[in-house]
Parts: structure tokens; sequence; C-alpha cells
């Protein structure tokens, strides 16, 4: 007696393209088209562009090596819209900061912004010479105030935005030089509360 045939599906014809598109802060840009069989399997996926594939920061080395995370939150038909989660600079591409004769003083700052939001801000200053305990304890201090002065006076998007085109590291660079000369200043990594709850 001969067997049935099995009926073969192909899965992959009953799957949909999504267009995964940034937060309103970055114009609803388009990130990626993703392939899935149910829009809820698209729901918390995490997906990674650079600055530079965003336009953002233009061809600097910065951009090519600072990673934005995106978390999908929404799907509406093949649209699926995201909140960022946090960036982080390559750091293999901090490593390079590291110079002989210099300083590298690192403070991680947390704190609740103006919409309730909590971000951890990861940051890294690099002095032009080497200073002593005492200047690097006032840096810290700096660094701490400053950055949670800025986290506590805005929003996300207006804080996050602040660090990804580099004002805020700008405007830390300016209050930190008052006391020593500084070579650099930058947050290498920002993370929003959802990540470590």
């Amino acid at each position: 007696m001969a067997g049935k045939k099995l009926k073969v599906v192909d899965k992959w014809k009953s799957k949909k393209w999504y267009t995964v598109r940034a937060p309103a802060i970055f114009d609803a840009k388009e990130l990626c088209e993703v392939v899935a069989a149910d829009d809820k399997l698209l729901t918390n996926r995490i997906v990674k562009k650079s600055l530079m594939e965003l336009g953002i920061g233009g061809s600097s080395q910065m951009a090519m090596f600072t990673t934005m995370l995106f978390r999908i939150k929404h799907v509406k038909g093949a649209d699926a819209s995201t909140i960022l989660i946090g960036h982080e600079i390559s750091p293999s591409f901090i490593k390079t900061f590291a110079r002989r004769g210099k300083s590298l003083i690192h403070e991680v700052v947390e704190d609740k912004t103006k919409d309730g939001e909590t971000l951890r801000l990861k940051l890294i200053s690099v002095t032009g010479a080497r200073v002593s305990w005492n200047t690097k304890k006032n840096i810290r201090k700096i660094m701490v105030d400053e950055t949670r002065k800025a986290i506590t006076d805005a929003n996300f998007d207006e804080i996050i935005q602040d660090v990804l085109y580099g004002r805020f590291s700008a405007k830390l660079f300016n209050q930190l030089k008052t006391i020593t000369k500084m070579r650099r200043v930058e947050v290498r990594k920002s993370q929003r509360g959802e990540i470590f709850k």
C-alpha cells in the first residue's frame, strides 16, 4: 500500500517583510527590513546601527565606531517603530585614547530625566598630562555634578541627542579644562533604564 504524500508547506511564503524605523528624534528613518511570520515575534527585538549609517557625524571615526541600539516596541501594518535604548563607542576605539603620560578617568552617572526615564551614562576623560590624585578627584566631581544636572534638567530625547551629537561632551570638556589641560572627553556608553532593571 503506497504511503500518503505529505504536503510540504513553504514557511518562507507565510512570512512578511517589515520596515523597522528609528524614533521620531531621528525623523523615523528606515533602519532596516526584517522578515517574520507574525508581527508579535518582532516586539522587543534589538536592532543595531552606527551613527554613520544614520547619517549622524558625517564620515568621522567617532560616527563609524559608535553603535546605537534600538528596541522594536510597536508594529503597525508593515512598519515597526522603535525606541533608542542606548549607544556604545567601540571598546577598541576607546583603547586608542590611552597614551603614555596621560591620565584616564572613568565615571558612571545614573539619574532620572525630567520625563521620568532612568539614564546611565559611562564617561571617560583623558588629560593632557599625568595628573595628581587630587586633580583626578576634582575632575570626577565636575563629571558627576555636570552629568547629573544635564540628565535631570532635560527629557530623555533631549539629553540623548546632546550626547550623540557631541554637544554634551564639548560642554563637559570646557568645564574640565578650567582645572587642567584636557585631551578628550567622551560618553562611551549610554543605557536607558529598561536595559538594567
